[in-house]
């Protein structure tokens, strides 16, 4: 089977072991940053805004963000079967959320009520370009812990694959993501993790990081945990602390470098946008709903990279984290990916 084709090849690394194989229903179940996005355009981010100012703006929008939103619609999107799992509020915000992962199709029975939280809600204010700034609440997903986990591994007994983010943003979650994962991956479920914000420390990513199938933060988000620069040192320092899945480091406008195995770099380049750049809010997340989905589906790395790239490509041409996003067959068509004959 040639690389690049939609034709099934290994499976890397999402191959489920044959005694947890029948009990899976679901792809991807996603946690924890569970956010409503506040979308005001355009606002100029090369200055301060000071103090009693007015600026005129585009209609105000309200849609979701934080990685539960962002990569479960897209997954949703590329033909997954994803639920979310994360808290949220006892407000009007959780019920936007309700409301929109359940009409994108993304289960939200596992969307649980904080009677003592708020939902996270984050203003996004974007310039005229496409790049963005943002004022963001963590709300009720930062009460997320082991517990929280541990008493719902039924749900991750049910799925093929988890994704859980950000890391850095979760306090409370952080110290036990190692046992965490090593539960979930224990009931036959593959583990992925994001990083947002600064991206933390190397403490505790360096115990985190050998019970995962698959990480890919950003550039600056892997620069503040390891303290080096190149991307190639980056991915040896993840090797160092005992990785031996899939790795990478989104590079943003230059694409991405992918680690599928130790010793193994694999360049990916940037997709060409179906349209005008519009907002890039989401588009590392949709990279990454993509990459998995590509996994998930079956195909080798190579042709699940440029899945990935095409949907981060699509997602930069709406405002906000998921207008942009489209169907599996038409995200191959931006990919270059073909069925082979």
């Amino acid at each position: 089977m040639e690389s690049g084709s939609l034709g099934e090849t290994s499976g890397f690394p999402m191959d489920i072991p044959r005694q947890h194989a029948a009990n899976k229903t679901i792809d991807c179940v996603l946690c924890g940053s569970c956010v409503v996005d506040i979308l005001v355009r355009p606002v100029p981010l090369e200055k301060p805004i000071g103090g009693g100012l007015l600026l005129e703006t585009d209609p105000i929008e309200v849609t979701t963000g934080g990685i539960v939103s962002n990569a479960g619609i897209a997954l949703a999107r590329l033909g997954q079967k994803v639920a979310a799992f994360s808290y949220v509020g006892p407000d009007d915000w959780a019920e936007l959320i309700r409301k929109r992962l359940g009409q994108e199709g993304v289960d939200v029975e596992s969307l649980l009520t904080l009677p003592e939280g708020a939902t996270s809600t984050t203003a996004v204010l974007v310039d005229a370009s496409g790049e963005r700034s943002f004022a963001h609440c963590v709300g009720a997903p930062k009460q997320m812990n082991k517990a929280t986990f541990l008493d719902h591994l039924e749900l991750f007994a049910r799925s093929r694959l988890t994704l859980v983010g950000y890391y850095s943003l979760m306090p409370l979650l952080e110290p036990d993501l190692p046992e965490i994962f090593a539960a979930i991956r224990q009931t036959g479920c593959r583990t992925a993790l994001d990083a947002a914000g600064s991206g933390g420390g190397l403490q505790p990513l360096d115990r985190i990081l050998p019970h995962l199938d698959v990480y890919v933060p950003s550039l600056a988000e892997a620069q503040h945990q390891t303290g080096c620069q190149e991307p190639e040192r980056i991915l040896q320092v993840y090797r160092d602390c005992g990785a031996t899945g899939l790795l990478g480091i989104k590079l943003g406008s230059q694409g991405a470098l992918l680690s599928p195995a130790p010793g193994e770099l694999l360049p990916v380049a940037t997709a060409t946008p179906p349209g005008e750049v519009v907002d890039t809010t989401g588009a590392g997340d949709a990279f990454y709903a993509g990459l998995l989905c590509g996994l998930l589906r079956g195909l080798d790395v190579v042709a699940a990279s440029r899945l990935a790239a095409a949907t981060g490509a699509c997602c930069v041409t709406a405002l906000g984290a998921s207008a942009g996003l489209r169907s599996f067959e038409e995200t191959a068509r931006v990919a270059g990916l073909e069925p082979t004959a």
